[in-house]
């Protein structure tokens, strides 16, 4: 099984502590002035969306995950679980509010293509698209005097909210960079 070292880590990066698949979502290298540089990490376990804080030091390695991951469309959200379908099965999964995470289920719409992932045959997580098309259901009107390099608010039909710049209007289809949440350009 292939393992992961300090030099590995990074953003993204995924790793098996105890059993437990984990996220990097935050790594600072520190090279202190006595002893050996070592990484400070917040990770998330991908099975329970908890987020932790581990130092990892040079010899650390881990294994990396026994993960799989299925294309699934989003059906809706119940109240206590958000109901996924795969398209070639039809077969249908629930996953929690903690296990898909805030920061995405915020940017989440219904029918869109998402990537499931599974741990040793379990769903533990979602994976929306890095970029998705939204439309802009509300937003402030523009006013003679605004500049061109301002931002507004603007709420997507996910219910997230972006900044956007002051020429986007109610209706209008932009593209967003989910992992940020940030506005890329208006859509075609």
């Amino acid at each position: 099984m292939a393992t992961i070292s300090m030099g590995d880590l990074k953003k993204g990066v995924r790793l098996e502590i105890d059993g437990n698949p984990f996220k990097v979502i935050e790594f600072q290298h520190v090279k202190p002035g006595k002893g050996a540089a070592f990484v400070r990490v917040k990770i998330r376990n991908l099975a329970t969306g908890k987020v932790i804080e581990r130092t990892i030091h040079a010899g650390d390695k881990f294994n990396v995950p026994d993960l799989e991951k299925k294309s699934m469309q989003y059906l809706y959200d119940d109240g206590d679980m958000l109901q996924f379908m795969d398209t070639t099965t039809y077969d249908q999964i629930g996953l929690t509010h903690d296990q898909v995470g805030k920061e995405i289920f915020n940017f989440m719409v219904d029918g869109m293509e998402i990537e499931i992932l599974f741990h040793n045959g379990k769903a533990i997580s979602v994976e929306i698209p890095q970029t998705f098309i939204y439309e802009v259901v509300e937003t402030p009107p523009n006013f003679k005097g605004d500049s061109q390099g301002g931002k507004k608010p603007a709420k997507l039909e996910s219910g997230a909210t972006v900044q956007v710049p002051f020429f986007v209007l109610e209706g209008d289809r932009i593209k967003v960079d989910t992992s940020e949440g940030k506005y890329l350009e208006k859509a075609k």
